[in-house]
């Protein structure tokens, strides 16, 4: 009885101690089945190889960064790992880190990308500059080639028409024929000749570049025929020169006696004989320089008196 007594005050407090082993031998069993990976009820087994063969290993990857350390969790994380901040905290710290690590690597990789960007948009308005101002020299030049080359074309048109300036400086052609005659051995003008004389000078108002040839003619022979014929030709240059201004270095005279002369025909015969002098006369012809007709109208034709040879 005393046993059984003593047995029945004992038996609460073993109880106590069993329990109080239990709540702490649970979890202890239980972080142990998380940290091998060993679930309750279930083992973990290596399936044998089949024989004569080997099984093949994935080779590991390099790994750049070191990998994650799993720290210590000490007595009290063993027994309770799920349910304080301080252990959990441990856990996600490295993961932060590296997080952390990748986020200031793509900041960077993000940086160098715009820097090269910029880099890249800065050389090609570089080139474009470069390029437009090249296109702005090449435009330059072409314009002063083109401007070279007219002012080339204007200075051979110059000296073209300064060739041919010069070339007609002595060029001459004859503009009117007209032959005054005198009455007897008198070098006296008719009123025929005055006004063929008048309407002659009349034309030459305000003309430049002509003269006046004068071929004077008598019948008598020798040198009083000379003399005669070149007092003719003095009387229509001094009526010329009184009565209408015009210069004496424009009339050029050459006293011909009775020197005969052929007759204008129009045949283009050679040896057709020349005609005798018969009366006193003065042939005039007005000869016109090239480059005043092409300045100018031509002198209009005087008409010719009475027996006077039209060209």
């Amino acid at each position: 009885m005393m046993n059984s007594a003593k047995a029945l005050r004992l038996f609460p407090r073993h109880m106590a101690v069993i329990v109080l082993a239990s709540a702490i031998a649970i979890p202890v069993w239980a972080q142990d089945q998380v940290s091998t990976g060993v679930s309750t009820g279930v083992s973990t087994q290596s399936t044998p190889a089949s024989a004569g063969t080997t099984q093949a290993q994935p080779s590991p990857m390099p790994m750049t960064e070191q990998p994650l350390s799993t720290p210590k969790e000490g007595f009290w994380g063993r027994i309770y790992p799920f349910a304080r901040k301080k252990w959990v905290k441990r856990q996600t710290d490295p993961i932060n880190d590296r997080l952390s690590e990748l986020d200031d690597l793509n900041s960077k990789n993000a940086q160098y990308i715009k820097d090269v960007d910029a880099r890249a948009q800065a050389g090609i308005q570089k080139a474009q500059t470069a390029a437009d101002a090249a296109n702005q020299l090449a435009l330059n030049a072409n314009s002063q080639a083109q401007n070279a080359n007219a002012a080339a074309q204007s200075a051979s048109t110059h000296v073209d028409k300064i060739n041919t300036t010069v070339n007609g400086l002595d060029q001459y052609s004859q503009a009117t024929d007209l032959v005054i005659k005198f009455r007897g051995s008198s070098p006296t003008l008719t009123a025929d000749s005055k006004q063929d004389l008048d309407r002659l000078a009349s034309s030459l108002t305000g003309r430049e570049g002509y003269i006046l040839e004068m071929e004077s003619h008598s019948p008598l022979a020798g040198s009083a025929g000379i003399q005669s014929s070149e007092r003719l030709s003095e009387v229509v240059k001094r009526y010329l020169l009184t009565e209408h201004q015009i210069p004496v270095y424009r009339m050029h005279s050459v006293a011909l006696g009775n020197e005969a002369e052929v007759a204008s025909t129009g045949t283009g015969d050679q040896d057709q004989k020349p005609e005798r002098v018969r009366v006193n006369s003065v042939h005039l012809r007005l000869m016109e320089n090239s480059l005043a007709a092409q300045a100018g109208a031509s002198p209009q034709s005087a008409p010719a008196a009475a027996g006077t040879e039209q060209p």
